[in-house]
């Protein structure tokens, strides 16, 4: 490992260490102001378990930092790591109330820390989000981005324009073209030395194959993207029965019992998320009614699991009959049919609270591939076969490409997204989408419209 990659390990570990105690202390200041209020300290027995809840909210918030992916300064976006830091403070606080309170035996007590509370995450969130962006910084004086070789083919057409969102953190100084090679891959293999990473950028699979191994060989780091079948043989399973490695795609889908369970969170989740947003759905309604006297709801006919037709339910965010000629017309960067509050909602997400009536209709599922507009599914059948294979489970109110990507990334990007969850699935990987689509909410680019040239692609489907 080179020192630079060990310095960066060391930086991220000092960092979530200095923020870990940092939430501890604060926590634990103001419960044991709370505790000793309450008569629970001044003897051997109220110290210790001040010192447990202590040592619990350390090790929650390490945890839940982790998962919640709060840690990883230098890696993800600024606006993810305050996203992430927020709800990991909420969520160990949360916890950590119920813990003490459970330790104590004072359960009495806890609506009346409820003010402590809030007032307690505030503080933590301020300080902690401000000495995240602080470390962020820090960390892209410290280590310069990674020197990338890229490696295409004419089929590719180049360099992948997505990394140069991250300039931080990659930088592709060189692109080979594969094809203008002959063959002979040694021209690649002389440069490597001189770069930290390779990037792979969908070629042939026996030349991929060639440059990971030599990769593998020099201990380089290697970034490539994946084609539809590396990401149905990830989830493979290992066999032990023979003197060869042999590994097994079972492509059984989502078991009986997590569709059941699946199904039972999609309704509970469902009517909560209606109860506690109510008030939401009600100022929405009536802003739209007044603004311009139309109908609230917009319908549309989408796919989902089977390719089964449904009709899909929004808040009405664009100008009435904004599609009269019956074409699609997806949404453009600066299109001038959304309504005053259609440029509230849709960016905040409101429009799409009413599905969650879908859910509970069985239409949809609160997590799962985004339903398509039918003629959209034709149109990307038509470009990429594999594109049905996302009909295989429920269409979803939020999904991995609405995370991970944005409102207009292309099908096939959406297919291997989709892929990852369906090949993956299990009710963590739920969660944590959940968890992600909260944060997404503070990215511009994960609503970002089309661009003219996309729209009149899309036109013409």
């Amino acid at each position: 490992m080179s020192s630079q990659k060990k310095g960066k390990y060391i930086y991220r570990a000092a960092c979530t260490l200095v923020f870990a105690i940092f939430a501890t202390g604060v926590f634990m200041m103001w419960w044991y102001e709370f505790a000793k209020e309450n008569n629970q300290t001044g003897h051997l027995l109220g110290y210790a378990n001040l010192l447990m809840s202590a040592g619990i909210y350390f090790i929650l918030y390490l945890i839940l930092g982790k998962a919640l992916k709060a840690f990883r300064i230098g890696v993800d976006r600024k606006a993810n790591l305050l996203a992430s830091q927020v709800l990991t403070l909420f969520c160990t606080n949360a916890l950590e109330t119920l813990v003490s309170c459970a330790i104590t035996g004072q359960f009495r007590f806890f609506p009346a820390f409820l003010w402590r509370y809030a007032l307690i995450f505030l503080i933590q969130s301020v300080v902690l989000c401000f000495a995240t962006l602080l470390l962020v910084d820090i960390y892209r004086k410290i280590f310069p981005p990674h020197r990338i070789l890229e490696v295409f083919c004419d089929r590719t057409g180049g360099k992948l324009h997505f990394m140069d969102g991250r300039p931080d953190k990659y930088s592709i100084g060189e692109s080979i073209n594969i094809d203008k090679l002959g063959g002979n891959l040694q021209p690649i293999y002389d440069k490597m030395s001189g770069y930290d990473a390779v990037l792979i950028n969908d070629i042939p699979s026996e030349v991929k194959n060639d440059i990971l191994k030599e990769c593998f060989s020099r201990d380089k780091r290697v970034y490539f993207t994946p084609k539809i079948s590396d990401i149905i043989e990830k989830h493979s399973e290992e066999i032990n029965l023979f003197d060869t490695p042999l590994y097994l795609c079972r492509n059984s889908g989502i078991s009986p019992w997590q569709l059941a369970i699946k199904r039972f969170f999609d309704v509970l989740l469902s009517l909560i998320g209606i109860i506690l947003t109510s008030p939401i759905l009600l100022i929405t309604a009536l802003a739209i009614k007044l603004e311009d006297g139309g109908p609230v709801f917009f319908r549309q006919e989408r796919t989902t699991i089977g390719g089964k037709e449904f009709s899909i339910l929004k808040f009405r965010s664009m100008i009435v009959d904004a599609e009269k000629d019956g074409r699609p017309h997806p949404a453009g960067e600066k299109d001038d049919r959304i309504t005053k509050v259609g440029h509230i909602i849709r960016p905040t997400r409101i429009d799409e609270l009413p599905q969650l009536i879908n859910i509970i209709r069985g239409d949809m599922s609160i997590v799962g591939p985004r339903p398509e507009r039918i003629e959209h599914v034709k149109k990307y059948t038509e470009d990429v076969p594999e594109f049905e294979l996302r009909l295989k489970v429920k269409g979803g109110l939020t999904g991995p490409a609405q995370v991970f990507g944005k409102y207009n990334t292309s099908p096939l990007n959406k297919l291997k997204m989709d892929l990852y969850y369906i090949t993956n699935y299990s009710i963590l990987l739920d969660l944590q989408i959940l968890f992600e689509t909260v944060k997404i909410l503070v990215q511009k680019d994960s609503t970002e419209g089309f661009s003219e040239e996309k729209q009149e692609e899309m036109h013409d489907a």
